[in-house]
């Protein structure tokens, strides 16, 4: 009869937990207050940046690229919440741009607008537009609350289901890697699988229209994507052991999405 109990009362927990995107239109398990994941992004981007080596001269081409796309991507997000009657939804992001010195081929995006891109990643996207599609990619992940959901489920079934203010008063370390982890931030692996893989398309997806909207030619997506694939040489594990769609699955996807995405390009000077 417990055991009735309590099924049935996380069952009910699933059931008003699970609320429909107002964008996307898909169904999304998330239990954490989004005020509460700002201010830990607000942290864990501050002590991310003091121990990593972020670029800030004055006059550095890359930084001012990613600082322009970064801005632009905004704009448009912005524009789009804004015309759907969703603007309140972005309420309290504080949008920062920042490059880090890094081999590394990443880019990720924290609640609030927290991105970092990092410097091995330029010589991939080559281009502007291309660096466009990566951030509105990254962006996407953000604001559709991706990294919410998943948050929810390592919460669940890692930390015992607590709230976040619990999980970070006893166990920080834990709490902090499962939080860098949901956003790209971090490797997780593991239980976070099946959901990744539908937030990558669905980020892709939308991803191609916040950099068409902010002018960049979301056909650059493609030749990127090409790109990526022979910088991995075959490296890349199979698609069911990633986090990421394959780059061939992802082509597909993205060249089906393109003619829709063409419809909000807005060419602009760049």
């Amino acid at each position: 009869m417990k055991r009735l109990i309590t099924l049935g009362f996380l069952s009910a927990l699933i059931f008003f937990s699970c609320a429909k995107n107002a964008v996307t239109g898909r169904r999304q398990f998330k239990l954490l207050p989004e005020t509460e994941l700002q201010g830990m992004a607000s942290t864990q981007y501050q002590q991310f940046l003091s121990t990593n080596k972020v670029i800030s001269v004055a006059g550095n081409r890359d930084l001012e690229m990613v600082k322009r796309v970064g801005e632009r991507i905004r704009k448009a997000v912005t524009e789009y919440y804004t015309q759907k009657g969703l603007a309140s939804q972005l309420g309290g992001y504080k949008w920062e741009y920042n490059l880090v010195d890094s081999k590394e081929v990443n880019a990720w995006c924290m609640p609030g607008g927290k991105i970092v891109v990092y410097t091995g990643l330029l010589p991939i996207t080559q281009n502007e537009a291309a660096l466009a599609i990566v951030m509105g990619h990254e962006v996407s992940h953000a604001i559709f609350n991706h990294g919410n959901e998943r948050m929810t489920q390592g919460l669940t079934q890692q930390l015992g289901g607590v709230a976040l203010s619990v999980a970070l008063a006893n166990k920080p370390a834990a709490t902090q890697n499962l939080f860098m982890g949901a956003y790209g931030a971090g490797s997780q692996l593991g239980i976070l699988l099946p959901f990744s893989r539908k937030h990558e398309l669905e980020a892709d997806h939308y991803g191609l229209f916040w950099a068409a909207m902010a002018g960049y030619n979301p056909r650059e997506a493609i030749p990127l994507w090409q790109r990526m694939e022979k910088a991995s040489a075959g490296q890349s594990p199979p698609e069911f052991l990633s986090t990421h769609p394959s780059e061939g699955n992802r082509i597909a996807q993205l060249e089906k999405f393109m003619p829709e995405a063409l419809q909000y390009y807005k060419p602009v000077g760049n």
